[in-house]
């Protein structure tokens, strides 16, 4: 048996910490490559310039396209290799964090900086790009080379950020203990190339035991726009601990049944945090978990607002070949679901989706 762990090399975390951003940074290179959304660099684009030129450093910027997509990669790497940039520096949320991550890594190992803006999910911390087709289907989960070497996030910036996505970032982070542990059980492989760990076990925990003793009061800070200790702890959980848990823990049905809705168009407009949600809650029924975990699972869900039902996921029309398909994808031998069990059937799956949907039901009315 044999163990991995994976991690930033440096994690920051706190109240203006964008204006450090310069000194954390200045031994890394001389030239950085800033990719961000057009919106974001409206919010924090003048603090990146200002810190990084009190310590001399040349900064561009290049508008990310909206997908983390295999052309959109080679574009941003072209725009690297032509102004000379040394070091990525990626500015957003999952898809703009995954393509920078993916540059850095088609690039030879570029040292790259991670600046979440929002705590929609557990990619800064992880050494794992997701990569996805025009349509949105993913179709790779590119492995860096290395973790990022820093993730730095500003809580001031996440306490601006829209409540919806702080929500997902906690349907994301939900799930981490849950798949942690059934890797634990099963003894699968995670994708620290080792077995999961007690170290790895007990920060997945942690992070449930503060979503479901922060969560709520997390989402008063943002009401304020302000942060508070809730919301520390809380960004803490759905950035770090879930994305360290994740990666060196494992994953199971819930992400890999999140995939799968890929595959129902009515789903499109839902995160990757609220499909993962739902995944947990089905993967508890794959477990025959205790009553009492799913209610305390479901009443977390319920107060902060997570789907909890196929309908909250837009599924108001279902239709049983989509959600078979959802099935059959979760089950395909490349995805996680056989880290619960190796012999779980898309049969199975189909049925627990169908039954966590009428639990989520029952549970709401």
């Amino acid at each position: 048996m044999s163990y991995g762990i994976k991690s930033p090399a440096r994690y920051v975390q706190g109240s203006g910490e964008l204006a450090n951003l310069g000194r954390n940074v200045k031994r890394m290179g001389e030239k950085f490559l800033v990719l961000c959304s057009a919106n974001n660099k409206k919010r924090v684009g003048d603090a990146i310039e200002e810190s990084l030129k009190s310590v001399e450093k040349d900064v561009v910027f290049c508008l990310f396209n909206g997908e983390c997509s295999k052309a959109e990669i080679s574009r941003v790497m072209d725009v690297v290799t032509e102004n000379g940039c040394d070091v990525i520096i990626g500015v957003g949320g999952g898809k703009v964090i995954d393509t920078a991550k993916a540059v850095a890594t088609n690039l030879g190992g570029y040292p790259i900086v991670i600046i979440p803006t929002v705590a929609s999910n557990d990619s800064p911390c992880s050494g794992v790009a997701v990569i996805y087709n025009d349509e949105g289907v993913v179709i790779k989960a590119l492995m860096m080379k290395r973790n990022p070497d820093l993730v730095l996030v500003d809580t001031d910036v996440i306490a601006k950020s829209p409540r919806r996505l702080l929500v997902a970032g906690m349907g994301d982070a939900l799930a981490t203990w849950f798949e942690a542990r059934a890797c634990k059980n099963s003894g699968a492989k995670t994708m620290a190339r080792g077995q999961c760990s007690n170290t790895a076990l007990m920060m997945s925990r942690l992070c449930y035991d503060i979503l479901i003793r922060d969560g709520a009061k997390a989402l008063e800070a943002l009401e304020a726009k302000a942060s508070n200790d809730a919301l520390d702890n809380v960004v803490e959980a759905c950035i770090y601990l879930s994305g360290v848990g994740f990666e060196s823990g494992g994953l199971a049905a819930a992400h890999a049944i999140n995939d799968g809705f890929a595959y129902v168009p009515q789903a499109h407009g839902m995160y990757h945090g609220e499909k993962v949600a739902f995944g947990t809650l089905t993967q508890l029924v794959l477990e025959h978990a205790p009553e009492d975990e799913k209610n305390e699972v479901l009443s977390f869900m319920k107060q902060v607002g997570l789907p909890m039902t196929l309908a909250d996921l837009g599924i108001t029309e279902v239709k049983e070949e989509e959600i078979r398909k959802v099935a059959e994808a979760a089950c395909v031998p490349t995805q996680s679901t056989k880290n619960l069990r190796k012999d779980i059937t898309p049969d199975e799956v189909y049925a627990a989706i169908m039954e966590a949907d009428q639990i989520g039901r029952a549970f709401k009315a």
